[in-house]
């Protein structure tokens, strides 16, 4: 038995109190738990439509078929990545709102039906620019409910069960995977379909999206009782206003997001990386996915040793080992001249961001105040694609406007760097223990 040490006014200020006993999950029920909840999240992931199986095709359809430039497609992201910015109200309705008293199994279940549903029926839809605009827009905002109710859902399994660390591994190891397979296929995909018409391109991809959504009801519907009763929950009882106070007031949010905007904000990483490779070193769009593939792959060992690790060394020491491997992790990208030599440079750049990844999503998780899981883990995605956005979107104009991809490299390293002070500012407690042992919140 270990203890998570809070109390009322360590929710609000972040200081230590008192000691609240949890349960530590038997070995056993413990990996149902964990590989079930991945499991969910990994269909959630290859389903989303502004990610790699789906989104990495409808990016090279805007830029092969209606022609759009690097800049144009950058702002169609973000354009789409609206219900992503505002992630944080679907975390919100998921804390607050338990469908016909079901908590995250019945919000799986429905928005997962629900969003099949709508891929279904854009399927059939002659794609144009508006309709593309609008279908992922719609989709996300759909989609948006089941990732709160799946993430949700694994924070609070980590907060009570003192897991925060192998809680984050999952989380992030059903993140990775697919989209090592997707980017693979993707790109794959995005080469297959440019001999078909654009209608039938683009049915092909909304109808993969309704199956893989139809199949996350059908897994929360038949999931065991152990992982939804692991973290059982009813509807918030206080008001709305009340939990916007209280998550405003806990200070450890604050630099944890912070440190959260500025990992991934990577002007490197997205739209100017896409035309370096295929206008510079002349690759294909199935070498860009590869890239993406084998970037991805990178990050799985050292996101499984983070498993490992974190139940035997101190948070902190994991975060400042991550963010030191973080600030050099797109130099290796300098040295390609081939899209060979670009996959080979791939491997250690995807290594060397897998630590720091695990150990800021572990942060986030020790950082969150009891009750609003779901808000925090959509306030973490709402980080991530507000700064992958604008991040995408200042990279391609420092691709087309200031010195192409090799500023766009410097630009990210300097960020990256920006994250070393941030480090100084996160509450000693919450750091100063691994996984299992007692955790001031």
């Amino acid at each position: 038995m270990v203890g998570w040490l809070r109390g009322s006014g360590a929710w609000m200020s972040g200081e230590a109190s008192e000691v609240a006993p949890v349960t530590v999950l038997p070995a056993a029920r413990r990996l149902q738990v964990m590989a079930y909840g991945g499991l969910i999240l990994l269909l959630l992931q290859f389903a989303a439509p502004y990610e790699g199986l789906i989104g990495l095709p409808i990016t090279f359809f805007l830029k092969n078929k209606l022609h759009l430039s690097a800049n144009a497609v950058a702002q169609f992201n973000v354009l789409t990545a609206g219900p992503l910015f505002l992630g944080f109200l679907f975390g919100m309705l998921r804390d607050r709102w338990s469908p016909f008293g079901t908590g995250d199994r019945g919000l799986l279940v429905m928005f997962g039906l629900i969003t099949g549903a709508i891929y279904a029926a854009v399927a059939f839809v002659a794609p144009s620019y508006a309709v593309l605009l609008g279908a992922v827009i719609l989709l996300s905002c759909a989609i948006q409910v089941a990732w709160a109710a799946g993430r949700g859902m694994l924070a609070d399994i980590g907060q009570q069960h003192a897991m925060a660390g192998q809680t984050s591994t999952v989380m992030n190891m059903a993140a990775v995977v697919p989209l090592l397979v997707a980017y693979l296929l993707g790109g794959v995909l995005s080469g297959m379909l440019e001999g078909n018409s654009a209608t039938a391109a683009a049915r092909m991809l909304f109808l993969v999206g309704a199956g893989l959504m139809a199949a996350v009801a059908i897994c929360a519907w038949l999931g065991p009782k152990s992982l939804f009763q692991a973290a059982p929950r009813t509807a918030s009882s206080t008001s709305l206003a009340a939990d916007v106070l209280r998550i405003a007031r806990h200070r450890p949010v604050y630099p944890a997001l912070a440190i959260y905007l500025l990992w991934q904000f990577a002007p490197a990483g997205g739209v100017a990386l896409q035309f370096h490779m295929a206008n510079t070193l002349h690759a294909t769009d199935a070498q860009v996915g590869a890239f993406y593939g084998v970037f991805y792959f990178g990050f799985i060992p050292t996101v499984a040793a983070y498993g490992w690790l974190c139940q035997r060394m101190r948070l902190e020491k994991l975060l400042w080992w991550g963010t030191f491997g973080a600030v050099l992790q797109w130099l290796p990208l300098l040295f390609a001249r081939t899209p060979g030599q670009a996959l080979m440079a791939a491997i250690p750049i995807g290594l060397m961001g897998g630590i720091a990844q695990a150990a800021y999503v572990d942060l986030a998780i020790r950082s969150c105040p009891r009750g609003l899981q779901g808000t925090m883990a959509m306030l973490l995605i709402a980080a991530y694609w507000v700064s992958l956005r604008f991040g995408d979107l200042w990279g391609a104009w420092l691709y087309d406007h200031k010195g192409g991809f090799t500023t766009a490299v410097y630009a990210t390293i300097a960020v990256y760097a920006a994250i070393l002070p941030l480090l100084l500012l996160i509450p000693k407690h919450l750091i100063a223990t691994a996984d299992g042992e007692a955790l001031a919140v």
